[in-house]
This record gives C-alpha cells, sequence and structure tokens, in this order.
C-alpha cells in the first residue's frame, strides 16, 4: 500500500498539501508539516498525489510498498 513520506527539514510552510488535503496533511505549532494519515487508500491517491504535486519544495512525497 502507498504511504506518505515528508521532510520537515524542506518544508516552507505553505500549506498547499492542507488546502488540497486536510484528512492527510496539516500544519504543527512551527508551521511545518504534519503527515496525519500516512496509509493512501486507492480512492484517496488522486487527492494525496495533487497536493504532494503541490509542494514548491518537494517536502512531501508518495512511497510505494
Amino acid at each position: 500500500m502507498p504511504h506518505i513520506q515528508s521532510d520537515v527539514t524542506k518544508c516552507q510552510g505553505y500549506a498547499n498539501c492542507v488546502a488540497l488535503d486536510s484528512e492527510h496533511f496539516d500544519l504543527d505549532d512551527d508551521g511545518l508539516v504534519v503527515v496525519l494519515r500516512e496509509a493512501v487508500e486507492d480512492d484517496e491517491r488522486e487527492t494525496v498525489n495533487a497536493a504532494v504535486r503541490s509542494c514548491p519544495v518537494n517536502a512531501i512525497w508518495v512511497s510505494e510498498g
């Protein structure tokens, strides 16, 4: 099953991911990405991929398996 990974050292707090998919992403008190749910169900894949693509600094991605 695909799962979401993040690198908070790259995150700049743009929150594009949160705007597109608040079921999987949020920002912490420092304004950095928090992955709320790592697992990506088949019916969520399109939304998650859109959120991942929206990150201008590539701080989030989906890994297979």
